[in-house]
């Protein structure tokens, strides 16, 4: 069994969605990996990981949608250390998920026809997030 990891840095503009299926695949790529598990964590509290659609972006605009109406910015929250968008943005990290599995064959990603790897970011200003890209299983 082999391992090949990288850090992924990710620059959000504030929030919403960041593709990264293509910086993710790239990695797989130069694993050398042919067979195996490609394993995505995002080591940030305030932002997370999903695998959605990515050909229709009227799915991401009803997700944000969504969760502005299940965690609202407005509610009286305890934490507020660093700002009012804080703690909505911890909780909307754990409704969501902070890490992804997705499996190799031939050294790609076998994501489904219209799934997308995206960081979600949940605070109201730009951040640069980093993801750890973990690629393992037996070599090409």
């Amino acid at each position: 069994m082999s391992v090949y990891q990288q850090i992924l840095r990710v620059n959000t503009p504030g929030p919403g969605f960041v593709d990264i299926t293509q910086q993710v695949a790239m990695v797989a790529e130069q694993g050398g990996i042919n067979t195996g598990l490609c394993t995505l964590f995002i080591r940030h509290t305030s932002a997370s990981l999903i695998i959605q659609e990515n050909a229709d972006p009227a799915v991401l605009r009803d997700l944000s949608r969504w969760m502005d109406e299940l965690v609202p910015q407005s509610r009286a929250w305890e934490h507020d250390d660093e700002g009012p968008d804080d703690m909505p943005a911890h909780v909307r990290s754990v409704l969501t998920k902070t890490s992804a599995s997705i499996p190799l064959a031939e050294g790609r990603l076998l994501l489904g026809q219209w799934q997308g790897i995206f960081v979600w970011e949940h605070r109201a200003r730009p951040h640069q997030r980093t993801v750890v890209v973990t690629i393992s299983g037996s070599a090409a």
